[in-house]
């Protein structure tokens, strides 16, 4: 949707752009309950520099109400740039009520400053999830934003964590309770923590399951280091890895800042196929998520019955009667001019086209793999590990970024 002009903002709300250092909106960032990674500081900072990242508050009668943070591009050999907000604005502050009318405002804001003060493109994917209403859509179309129609829509499962421990493993389906029953006496170690250490051991395991699945080898875990340490103590990712005797087995990577768990990455290790320590390491997670009276959700981080069967099975089974399988309500634009919409619809449309590349590719490799006939018989297990069909912690770029590497794989 092109449109020109900015819209004042109603009575009693005032926006402010780039006026917070990174401590003060890290104490910010703590008061909303749909905060989350990709809206910290150290995310932005490391993906695309702290020159290219922009922040906004927006506040009613002088109390901070929603923020959002803004990766900025530059489309190559075009003059056109983008303001790319990832579940964002936040809005749903933890000490009030969300109100849809706070939502409008941080939209109108945040097209007032970068559509038309900065001409910009402005792309949001907002947290938010379709439930039929249509509130939040009309919202957005109503501000001057239009939906990426021709996009395939994002789809998770979130498991409901107010349930107790024990409803939550009933609600398992069988064949995932019997799994996890099976690794709980195998005799498997978990370990945890924050730790650098703790990442370097992840990846190593993550990069034998990418030689395993024949996958482009991808630099995801310098970007995800970086971030880790820039992050503070309260903000930093969690790692979980369980080990027989000294041969690691498995391994996941969570985050939880407002009240939602997020899984953003798993592998299993070669020598670990048949251990089963991904369905113990699901489990631990979620009894993890329990011990925080903030956390109401586990977000099992994306699902594609098509692109990714095995790991779809895997993440229905351990959802079972616990959670909803639904999809998020989109990505949606607004453009300052006509040369800024033609610009991005080119971006997006090679965007698609390296990523059928990419997908095309890795069909070849597999059919190459001399492994695959025992793949197919682990494929439960390789897949509740498996990064890929998963947003990750930097899915959903724009259309230029898609050539400036990436940090996770859709």
């Amino acid at each position: 949707m092109i449109e020109r002009g900015t819209r004042e903002l109603d009575a009693g709300y005032a926006a402010e752009v780039d006026a917070m250092d990174e401590q003060t909106w890290c104490q910010i960032l703590q008061l909303f309950d749909d905060a989350n990674i990709y809206q910290t500081w150290a995310y932005e900072a490391v993906r695309c520099g702290r020159e290219n990242v922009s922040h906004l508050s927006l506040r009613r009668r002088g109390d901070i109400v929603a923020i959002a943070q803004a990766r900025l591009i530059k489309l190559p050999f075009l003059d056109v740039g983008i303001a790319y907000v990832r579940w964002g604005p936040l809005w749903r502050r933890r000490d009030a009520e969300g109100r849809a009318e706070t939502f409008r405002q941080a939209i109108r804001a945040l097209r007032n400053e970068y559509a038309c003060r900065r001409r910009l493109v402005v792309r949001v994917f907002p947290l938010l999830f379709d439930d039929g209403s249509g509130c939040f859509s009309s919202i957005l179309k109503e501000e001057g934003f239009s939906w990426l129609g021709k996009e395939e829509r994002d789809r998770t499962l979130l498991i409901d964590l107010s349930l107790p421990l024990q409803e939550l493993r009933n609600g398992l389906r069988p064949h995932w309770r019997r799994q996890l029953k099976r690794a709980e006496g195998s005799g498997l170690e978990i370990v945890e923590g924050s730790d650098d250490l703790l990442l370097e051991r992840f990846s190593k395991i993550y990069g034998e399951m990418e030689a395993r699945k024949g996958l482009v080898k991808l630099d995801d875990f310098d970007q995800l280091r970086a971030i880790q340490r820039l992050l503070p103590e309260e903000f930093k990712m969690n790692v979980l890895l369980c080990r027989s005797g000294d041969t690691p087995c498995a391994g996941l990577i969570w985050s939880a800042i407002g009240e939602t768990g997020i899984y953003l990455f798993g592998a299993t290790s070669d020598r670990g196929m048949m251990s089963r320590g991904s369905y113990l390491l699901h489990w631990k997670l979620i009894e993890r998520l329990k011990q925080d009276p903030r956390l109401t959700v586990y977000d099992l981080n994306g699902i594609s019955p098509e692109r990714n069967p095995g790991t779809y099975r895997f993440k229905t089974d351990l959802c079972g009667r616990n959670g909803r399988d639904v999809y998020f309500l989109g990505r949606f634009d607004s453009y300052p001019n006509v040369l800024s919409y033609s610009g991005v619809a080119c971006g997006d449309t090679l965007r698609t086209i390296y990523r059928a590349l990419r997908r095309t590719s890795r069909a070849g490799l597999a059919l190459l793999d001399p492994l695959g006939r025992r793949r197919a018989v682990v494929v439960d297990e390789d897949d509740a590990g498996n990064g890929s069909g998963q947003r990750g912690v930097a899915a959903h770029r724009p259309a230029a970024a898609e050539a400036g590497g990436r940090f996770a794989r859709r």
